[in-house]
């Protein structure tokens, strides 16, 4: 019997597990829900993740561990998965070797009473502060996740929940709010963000509390609020996650939290027998944009200790490193951090160059997210024109398509075959002018070109893979939404006339692989004066939007934001207003005789 597909409504009523939130793990993961025999789980190309507690059944009911694997080891056959996590009450004797935490959930009855000791400091707290709840991730919440991941050393998968709670709080079937506890200055001293989805329980995910405003028991209140709010809901108890460690273990027992049942969790690299779904003939775009996986394992195994793509390139050759040029070090009040411009596409590796700066860094700033999800979303928007949206084939003449084709494809026919100067993968040029939105056109098109020049790398992919490998906080300024409807804004005179000139396209690239390299600002902008998204939509308003939502963040210190190289124009002025001293990063002696060389002349 294949796997179906799970429904929400049918998961959530028999949810047993934090896990079983399938919007959320959905969310979390971007990966497919299945359900076979009771049990969940989420795939995509060539993973698996399987949540081994039977939906509708407790602890008192019978689990059986070589059910499971039996079921799993059938799913992963199915799914030609290569990398598999596996949660369970108990691990099956097969994957013992691959264990990687044992933990237990707490549950917290939702009838539960404050305790006494804390029903006084509770009651006069409360009179200092607002308790609400909410769905935006203000400037507030953006400043408290800094401020507490600075303080913190947390897991991975931990911190990606804080670095994925703007996205998770408007994915779509969620139902994730935010408790806020906000002190009489309008500060927000605490906050709790919450899972409300599964029927019987809510979820207590993830929370924070402030030193820069902080209020003793602030915490002990949003606890308090919390119950309250189960109660009114027809909840039957509060899910508090696992124990962690013995501190988070104590705070939950204090308030009558009890061991619910235990936690087990195993990562491996199976051999995929490669079935039905052909996972042998992924592209290599595809494995690139599947490199990350984001968990909700957060007792697992690390989801990216075996990052593939940039950082851990497959290839026999792995790619030429250069030293990152394109970075300004930002000091203000004491603290640092960094700014960088990036390129979408380059010919050579930065990896070695972010290893090294992301030592110095808790938190990596993005314009978006690059996981596997956000990328299928993003490229699935901009392959699917509506009949609404104008077709950029109609305003190039036949002979303007042919000019476009020679540029794009290269050399073709059997003479570039015999000669092997032959693209083994050139674009189909007429249907991507046909049928994709006019800002993926010029994209995919340009992108193609570059590739077929070895410009396989993406300095922004390559730093999220590597900020992604060494732990660290990462957080994104933007939505795809956000981010797709900057590009809708194009005009489409901007995007003809770019595609109406590709002889240009050969030189621009040289001009911008110096620049780059160099770290030259000025020039490497003049490389791309007249590509489509120079306009004062994807460029001068965003960069605004960036300089609020990166500014609680580099302010702090220890942070490195990434922005297109585009953006770094108006970003270095504006950072300059924001009073910090902002200085070009020189990573070699070269770099550094060349900017000599440039104040004297």
């Amino acid at each position: 019997m294949s796997p179906q597909p799970a429904t929400l409504p049918v998961v959530n009523a028999k949810a047993v597990v934090p896990e079983h939130s399938t919007a959320f793990m959905k969310a979390m993961s971007g990966g497919e829900m299945l359900l076979r025999d009771g049990f969940l789980f989420f795939a995509a190309q060539d993973w698996l993740l399987a949540v081994g507690y039977p939906l509708g059944r407790f602890p008192e009911d019978k689990y059986d561990p070589q059910s499971f694997y039996c079921v799993l080891e059938t799913m992963a056959d199915e799914c030609d998965a290569r990398d598999v996590w596996a949660i369970a009450p108990k691990l099956p004797p097969q994957l013992a070797p691959y264990c990687e935490g044992t933990d237990a959930y707490y549950t917290l009855p939702a009838t539960v009473v404050v305790p006494a000791q804390l029903k006084n400091p509770i009651a006069k707290v409360e009179r200092h502060l607002r308790i609400e709840e909410g769905k935006e991730f203000t400037a507030a919440h953006r400043r408290l996740w800094a401020e507490f991941l600075r303080r913190r050393q947390l897991p991975p998968q931990v911190r990606e929940l804080f670095a994925r709670t703007p996205s998770v709080l408007t994915a779509p079937g969620t139902n994730i709010r935010f408790l806020n506890a906000w002190n009489t200055s309008g500060d927000l001293s605490a906050c709790l963000l919450m899972d409300y989805a599964p029927e019987t329980f809510s979820s207590y995910i993830i929370g924070a509390h402030s030193r820069d405003h902080y209020i003793p028991h602030a915490s002990d209140a949003l606890f308090a609020a919390m119950l309250r709010i189960a109660h009114d809901e027809g909840k039957r108890h509060i899910h508090l996650g696992l124990g962690v460690n013995d501190g988070i273990r104590r705070f939950k027992e204090k308030w009558g939290g009890t061991p619910f049942w235990t936690y087990q969790a195993a990562s491996w690299k199976r051999t995929p027998t490669f079935g039905h779904k052909g996972a042998a003939t992924l592209s290599a775009q595809q494995k690139q944009d599947d490199a990350v996986l984001s968990s909700l394992l957060v007792s697992g195994g690390d989801p990216f200790s075996n990052v593939t793509g940039n950082i851990l390139s497959e290839d026999k050759h792995p790619p030429v490193q250069q030293p990152y040029a394109m970075l300004w070090e930002l000091r203000k009040n004491g603290k640092t951090s960094w700014i960088g411009g990036t390129a979408h596409c380059f010919r050579y590796s930065f990896a070695s160059a972010f290893r090294k700066l992301f030592r110095q860094a808790d938190t990596v700033i993005f314009e978006g997210p690059l996981d596997a999800a956000s990328l299928a979303a993003f490229g699935k928007h901009g392959r699917t024109r509506d009949t609404d949206t104008p077709c950029v084939m109609d305003y190039l003449s036949e002979i303007e398509i042919r000019n476009l084709e020679r540029v794009v494809q290269g050399p073709q026919g059997k003479l570039a075959d015999f000669l092997n100067m032959a693209h083994p993968r050139p674009a189909n040029v007429r249907t991507i002018l046909a049928s994709h939105r006019p800002w993926s056109v010029f994209f995919t098109l340009h992108n193609a070109f570059l590739e077929r020049h070895e410009w396989t790398q993406s300095v922004d992919l390559e730093a999220w893979e590597m900020a992604h490998y060494m732990g660290r906080n990462i957080i994104c300024m933007e939505s795809i939404e956000e981010q797709i409807a900057a590009l809708e804004s194009v005009p489409m005179q901007r995007i003809v006339r770019f595609l109406q000139h590709p002889e240009t396209w050969n030189r621009r690239m040289r001009q911008s692989l110096s620049a780059y390299l160099d770290g030259d600002l000025h020039n490497m902008l003049g490389t791309s004066a007249e590509f489509p998204t120079r306009t004062n939509t994807v460029i001068g308003l965003r960069d605004q939007r960036f300089r609020e939502r990166m500014l609680p963040y580099i302010e702090q210190g220890r942070t490195v934001a990434f922005v297109g190289t585009a953006h770094m124009l108006n970003l270095e002025t504006m950072l300059r207003e924001d009073k910090f001293t902002v200085t070009k990063v020189l990573p070699t002696w070269r770099h550094k005789l060349k900017a000599k060389f440039g104040r004297e002349q």
